[in-house]
């Protein structure tokens, strides 16, 4: 927990632009190559670390209203997702959908939980939307859920790592060690990386009384300093967020910290698509 130390007195981070800027923004990117059918954002982090439910707040914050589309759970203490699927955001217009997607897929753990290899062949494109992961073997050519022949549509366009604000001074060290691992995986293939800190009220206090302080929070900045020297993941690409939980509807500054970690994921994958066509 964050001791109850006083906040900045200005934002050591500016949060750039309005929540009608953001979505503007979002609401009129579109994909300039006809093979790319989405931009895939793959999410992953160990389990309840928040994967799902930022896809929820995303699709909450995009549609105006609360959604649970991704099942999350708040209480088990492994992995709720099993499966690798993809989730798509509905537009407002019926039958069409924004030109990027998320993949969810089944919690990084200790013991059990996805391996890292099935990780890097979900970034390779070669594990199929609805492949049920299994701890005890990683997927092969020989499964039903194996794509042979990935095109650059199957593959992933950004990698973003998933960690909740109020574990991370306790994280496991072999779960931290699996991230690395991933991280070097994705190097090597040129996805571009970011992270995103999540139950960051949970984490502070000074957070918890108003998401409004979230760069004011001494504690925020040294978790995200620290995440930082864990993973090598430079601090501008890593983006606090308070995911929908116990709201029953969208509220402004929550809404803007979750479009502002969006439109860098859009970036950088629109970029790294750029650079492979």
């Amino acid at each position: 927990m964050c001791d109850l130390l006083s906040p900045f007195d200005e934002d050591w981070r500016k949060i750039p632009m309005s929540k009608d800027q953001y979505l503007d923004y979002v609401k009129n990117y579109q994909l300039h190559h006809d093979d790319i059918q989405q931009l895939r954002i793959l999410l992953h982090g160990p389990s309840g670390a928040g994967k799902s439910s930022f896809i929820n707040s995303v699709d909450t914050v995009l549609r105006g209203r609360m959604t649970g589309r991704a099942l999350a759970d708040g209480i088990g203490a492994h992995s709720f997702t099993i499966e690798h699927r993809t989730f798509k955001i509905q537009k407002e217009e019926r039958g069409t959908f924004y030109p990027f997607a998320f993949a969810d897929i089944m919690g990084l753990e200790n013991v059990r939980g996805v391996s890292v290899e099935d990780i890097k062949q979900v970034m390779k494109g070669h594990v199929r939307d609805g492949y049920s992961f299994n701890p005890s073997a990683a997927v092969s050519d020989k499964d039903n859920g194996y794509n042979k022949k990935p095109n650059l549509n199957d593959k992933v366009h950004v990698l973003v790592c998933v960690v909740s604000a109020d574990t991370l001074s306790v994280m496991n060290p072999e779960t931290m060690r699996k991230r690395r691992e991933v991280r070097l995986a994705a190097r090597d293939l040129g996805i571009p990386q970011l992270a995103v800190l999540t139950k960051i009220d949970a984490a502070c206090p000074v957070v918890r009384e108003d998401v409004r302080n979230v760069y004011k929070s001494v504690y925020i900045k040294e978790l995200m300093e620290k995440l930082s020297a864990f993973l090598g993941i430079p601090p501008y690409c890593i983006f606090p967020v308070k995911n929908y939980h116990w709201e029953i509807s969208p509220e402004d500054v929550s809404d803007r910290l979750i479009l502002s970690a969006l439109k860098q994921m859009i970036d950088f994958g629109n970029d790294f698509i750029n650079n492979h066509m």
